[in-house]
Parts: structure tokens; C-alpha cells; sequence
């Protein structure tokens, strides 16, 4: 999307002698309060009537007023005019056009002005508490109009991350039913990637905000809403949140990075619940699909051994989502008749050391540097660079042990032939193995004493607690 235009620029002189400036800002009063009564024209009755000729033009937005609309769209990033519009209830007029108009434009402008006034507190708190508009701007997402939608999803984030008023929304949310299928319908089939994005991020809001909302939508998808569906679909499809998920994610997986991580954090978040991972092995379909999408990521794309250590930084929280919903789906392989995943191991094996080997580069901290000062500085970011660097280590280390206890002399061997296990990356392995996984290692030293007794011997004199065990 294009920036919107900036304000006009008024006359200093003017405003000062006639007190016009809103707050500390340049911005006239009386310019504004010109725009919002001509938003209020727009939508008065004998400006709404029907009729083919006034329905095509309710469609269209003036050139002049979509200039005075934008530049109101641009000032509202400023709290004063803000906290201005809020005294002058322009949410209430906004809330006018969006039930009347018919003007996709137009209602794009206004919830994005609403957006930008929600990430102030007060006026946050204010637009939530406001059970009308609410109705309003969740009806939105059901607009065919991608900008539209957009804006609105932008709103709800913004609104969601308030904790004063994220329960509000949450329930709200919960009781209609149909954004649930609007929401669906946007992952499954929209090609924007901005909205496919920020949808994501609602949803993945939502489910870490509402444990309850979460499992009641991983079994939704036999039930039809109840409540006004989007425009021009008079009969849907049937949704289920895990495809829809998966769609999406494979729409942004070459465009956006960020985006992809928050599809695969919703993943994550549906495996800390059984249901949730049921809803995604249980079906013949997701649960190949899932896993086929997530292997490819992992054994294909993310931490290659061309990429640099320092890939890590970029992909660690990504990494650790998608190893985990990977291992989920894994370990509960043998329980499910309809998922066979086979010949998975050593490519995994690969990977998993391989991420390994680059955390301990990505780890290891620089020299001292003779300005202390900057070290002070960057502190707190080294600090929490370690802790997802941690994560997707201690998620590494538990894949990769449930895996050794998989393997079987002819994988070892296969793996030892096709360079997938060597001794250096049997070392890193037990080097992040122990001594927490120690009895898994064991095994796996006992399998390579029968394929390779000198490089289990070498092993052995590298990691010296393994000779007593064996």
C-alpha cells in the first residue's frame, strides 16, 4: 500500500491568532471539523437512498474528500489529534460510515484511522468498551475488501495486545461464530501477503491469549455460522483451522519470514494441547500435509550447510516452531495408523546436528571489547538472543534423542555411508546430549561399536563417562 498523503500544511500565523492548532500540533480544528462533517453528509439519509445510479456512486469516494480523508488517515498517528478526534466523537461517525456505506475506499480509511487512534491507551480502552462500534468493526471482516480487512485485522491486533481490554475482544470474537469462517476463508484463499500476515497474527494472538477459543475452533468446521457470512458467498465450504493454516504458510513461505514464524507458532501453540495435535495427525491429509510442509522447511530450506552460523539469529524462533510441531507429529507417528512417515532419520539427524554445530558458533561471545560502554549497551539484546537461542536448543536436543532411539543398525550404517553421521557430528551430538540424554547415547554408541568399532573407540575417548556405561 501506498503511504497516505501528508496533512496540508496550515498557516502558523492564522492558527496562533485564532487558537485553531490542535494540542501542539500545526493541525487546524476548523479544517478538521470540516472533513468529519463531511463524512457525516456521506452517510445522512438522503445521501444513502437506493438506487442503481446512487449504489454505483456509493462505491466510488470523491477525489477531494478521499485527499481530506487520507490526510485525516495520516494525522491520526499523532496522539493529540487522536486524543482530539476522540472528544469530538469522530468514532462514532466512523461507526456511521461503516454500517452505511457501501464505499470499500472509504471504510479501509476509516477503520485504519481507528486503528491508528487505538494504540493509545485511553482511546483504546474507549473504543473497546464501546459495545456498538465493536459490532461494527467485527462485522468488517467479513468485507470482500482486502484493504478493508487489512485495517480491520490491524485493529484487532492492536486492541488485542492491550491487556486492559483483550478479554473484551476475546469474548466478543467467541460470540460470532462466523469470523471463525471469515478468517478461515482469508487464510485459505487470499494471495495478499500483508493480510495473510496480519491475520496470522490475530490468530496467533487469540490462541495465546484463550486456551478455551483455541480448542473451540481446532473442533469447529462442522458447524455452520450462525451470524451475517461475508458478502457474495451463499454457500461455503466447510473449514477446518489446520488446512487453513497450512495454506496460508505456504502462500507467504518465500515472501515473508516473520510471517511464516507466526503461522508456525499457531502450529505450535495447537500442539500444546492433545486436541489440538489430534486435529492435525488424526486426519490422513493434515497430517501428511503438515508434516511434508515442515520437513521441507527443516531439511531443506532454514540453517543449509551453505548458510553462515550466524543464520541462527534470523531463524531461531522459526526453527524452534517448526522442530517442535515436527517432533509432536513424530512421536505420535506410531499411535497413528493412517500417518506412516518413513525414511525421515537420517535427514533429520542431519539437520537437527547441523543446527547444533551453527548454535555453538552463534554462542560463543566475542572478545572483550575496549568500549564497555557499547557491551553495557547491547546487553539486554545479547541476553534475549540467548534465550531463543536456548529454546531452539533444548528442542533441538529432545528431537534428536527421540530420534537415536529410533535408529537401528541399518540406519547408522546407511548414515555413516551417505555422511549424514560422522565423527565430528557424532560428537557435537553427544557433546549436547550429555549427560542429560545419556541413556539415549549409549545406544547409540552400542549401534556404532557394531557398524564402526574405531569411531565408537574414538568416541569413547572423547566423551571418557561413556566407558563406564558400555
Amino acid at each position: 500500500m501506498d503511504r497516505n498523503p501528508s496533512p496540508p500544511p496550515p498557516s502558523r500565523e492564522e492558527d496562533e491568532a485564532t487558537g485553531d492548532c490542535i494540542g501542539s500540533t500545526v493541525y487546524s480544528k476548523h479544517w478538521l471539523f470540516g472533513v468529519l462533517s463531511g463524512l457525516i453528509q456521506l452517510v445522512t439519509p438522503e445521501n444513502t437512498k437506493s438506487s442503481s445510479d446512487d449504489e454505483e456512486q456509493q462505491m466510488e469516494l470523491d477525489e477531494e474528500m478521499e485527499n481530506e480523508i487520507c490526510r485525516v488517515w495520516d494525522m491520526s498517528m499523532d496522539e493529540d489529534v487522536a486524543l482530539f478526534l476522540q472528544e469530538f466523537n469522530a468514532p462514532d461517525i466512523f461507526m456511521g460510515v461503516l454500517a452505511k456505506s457501501r464505499c470499500p475506499r472509504l471504510r479501509e480509511i476509516c477503520v485504519g484511522i481507528l486503528g491508528n487512534m487505538a494504540c493509545f491507551q485511553e482511546i483504546c480502552v474507549s473504543i473497546s468498551s464501546d459495545k456498538n462500534l465493536g459490532q461494527v468493526l467485527l462485522q468488517c471482516l467479513y468485507d470482500s475488501d482486502p484493504p478493508t480487512l487489512l485495517e480491520t485485522s490491524r485493529l484487532l491486533l492492536t486492541c488485542l495486545s492491550q491487556t486492559e481490554v483483550a478479554s473484551v475482544w476475546v469474548e466478543r470474537i467467541r460470540e460470532h461464530p462466523a469470523i471463525y469462517d471469515s478468517i478461515c476463508f482469508i487464510m485459505s484463499s487470499s494471495t495478499n501477503v500483508d493480510l495473510l500476515v496480519k491475520v496470522g497474527e490475530v490468530v496467533d494472538k487469540l490462541f495465546d491469549l484463550d486456551e478455551k477459543l483455541m480448542l473451540e475452533w481446532v473442533g469447529n468446521g462442522a458447524v455452520q455460522p450462525v451470524d451475517q457470512p461475508p458478502e457474495g458467498s451463499e454457500e461455503r465450504p466447510v473449514f477446518k483451522i489446520v488446512p487453513s493454516v497450512l495454506e496460508a504458510a505456504k502462500q507467504i513461505r518465500s515472501e515473508h519470514l516473520e510471517g511464516l514464524d507466526v503461522y508456525m507458532h499457531i502450529l505450535q501453540l495447537l500442539t500444546t494441547e492433545d486436541d489440538g495435535i489430534q486435529a492435525i495427525v488424526q486426519c490422513p491429509n493434515t497430517g501428511k500435509d503438515t508434516w511434508n510442509l515442515l520437513f521441507d522447511l527443516a531439511c531443506h530450506e532454514f540453517c543449509q550447510p551453505d548458510d553462515p552460523p550466524i543464520i541462527l539469529q534470523e531463524q531461531k524462533t522459526v526453527l524452534a516452531s517448526v522442530f517442535s510441531v515436527l517432533f509432536s507429529i513424530y512421536a505420535s507417528e506410531a499411535e497413528e495408523e493412517n500417518l506412516k512417515i518413513e525414511n525421515v532419520e537420517l535427514p533429520l539427524i542431519d539437520s537437527l546436528i547441523r543446527v547444533l554445530q551453527n548454535l555453538e558458533q552463534c554462542q560463543k561471545k566475542p572478545e572483550n571489547s575496549a568500549n564497555s560502554n557499547t557491551e553495557d549497551t547491547k546487553k539486554s539484546d545479547l541476553t534475549q538472543d540467548d534465550f531463543h537461542l536456548k529454546i531452539l536448543k533444548d528442542i533441538s536436543c529432545e528431537f534428536l534423542s527421540n530420534i537415536f532411539q529410533e535408529l537401528t543398525k541399518e540406519t547408522v550404517a546407511q548414515g555413516l555411508k551417505e555422511g549424514q553421521l560422522n565423527k565430528q557430528k557424532c560428537s557435537c551430538a553427544f557433546q549436547n546430549l550429555l549427560p542429560f540424554y545419556s541413556p539415549m547415547v549409549e545406544d547409540v554408541l552400542k549401534i556404532l561399536r557394531e557398524v564402526d568399532k574405531t569411531l565408537a573407540d574414538d568416541l569413547e575417548e572423547t566423551f571418557p563417562s561413556l566407558k563406564v556405561q558400555t
